[in-house]
């Protein structure tokens, strides 16, 4: 079991809570190999055979257990793949922590693309936190692509937040889902770029069964000369729900696109997407500085609250 160092810590702390890890079951990567884990009563968690990554298995019946699986990367010139497989069992519900850390000081480019896919059977209720964190003095970039496919058995729902503090420069961020009858998916993502960073997010969602619903909600701030991305696609094959939201802010040169697609396959399919982007509004601004702040502190007020 390898010991973790100051920088080690700095990341976790960015993406998770260190003494949080270490009650419950948890897996700990760095720089390509997992270097500790441990397994509960009711979750075991163990490397794939071939070595790609690893089996998160929940036990029917668990109750508000906690399962942590932060990766963090401390060396340039590192790509890293892994797979990671949660089978969650009947009438189950655990919160699941994910999320990268990249400390790059040198030239190289950094990258991490974790390929994380749920199987939640009847019944199951799984609450899912990933935060993406990027820091260094190097030239080299820090590039995080995450994977998330959800596959959702009848009775079973799955909430996602995922956050991309800051320090990222490029991100394709995929997710996936097909949804069985009465199954809820509930998507929240926050993004913020600046500099020349990238981010792209692709959401595709399949409501299959009978009353089944999604809500994906997307709030972005792109500064300087960043550019953002948001795609989403809900198709309605059933009697279902679907609500998709994606509000954006930009400020300097910075530019977002945002391509809606919601079809309906089912005379019963309800869905509904919206989008807002533009700058910050100016009685916003004003209000503040009516308070004292100077406009750059209004601004980052108006930011950290849109993003909260």
């Amino acid at each position: 079991m390898e010991e973790l160092n100051n920088i080690d810590n700095s990341l976790l702390s960015e993406i998770s809570d260190i003494e949080k890890i270490l009650d419950g079951a948890y897996n700990i990567r760095k720089n390509g190999k997992g270097i500790q884990r441990k397994s509960s009563k009711n979750i075991e968690i163990k490397p794939k055979e071939d070595g790609t990554g690893i089996d998160i298995i929940v036990k029917e019946n668990t109750k508000f257990e906690f399962v942590h699986i932060p990766v963090i990367i401390t060396e340039s010139g590192i790509k890293d793949i892994v797979y990671n497989d949660f089978y969650i069992g009947k009438n189950s519900k655990v919160i699941i922590v994910a999320g990268c850390g990249i400390h790059n000081d040198h030239h190289k480019d950094s990258e991490h693309n974790g390929i994380h896919r749920f199987y939640l059977e009847e019944g199951a209720n799984v609450k899912y936190i990933e935060k993406h964190y990027g820091e260094g003095d190097g030239e080299g970039k820090r590039i995080l692509n995450p994977v998330t496919e959800v596959y959702l058995k009848e009775g079973s729902s799955l909430e996602m937040e995922t956050a991309q503090i800051k320090g990222v420069d490029s991100t394709i961020r995929t997710t996936k889902g097909e949804l069985q009858s009465n199954t809820n998916l509930v998507i929240t993502e926050k993004i913020m770029t600046h500099g020349s960073q990238t981010a792209k997010t692709l959401f595709e969602v399949n409501l299959n069964g009978e009353n089944a619903s999604t809500h994906v909600k997307s709030r972005s701030v792109a500064t300087e000369n960043s550019n953002q991305e948001f795609a989403s696609k809900v198709y309605g094959n059933s009697k279902c729900f679907g609500h998709v939201e994606c509000d954006a802010i930009i400020k300097d040169k910075a530019k977002v696109l945002a391509i809606p697609e919601i079809s309906a396959n089912n005379i019963d399919a309800n869905l509904i997407h919206e989008a807002a982007i533009g700058k910050i509004a100016g009685e916003q601004l004003i209000k503040l500085m009516t308070l004292g702040l100077n406009e750059k502190e209004a601004e980052e007020q108006i930011i950290k609250g849109f993003l909260k």
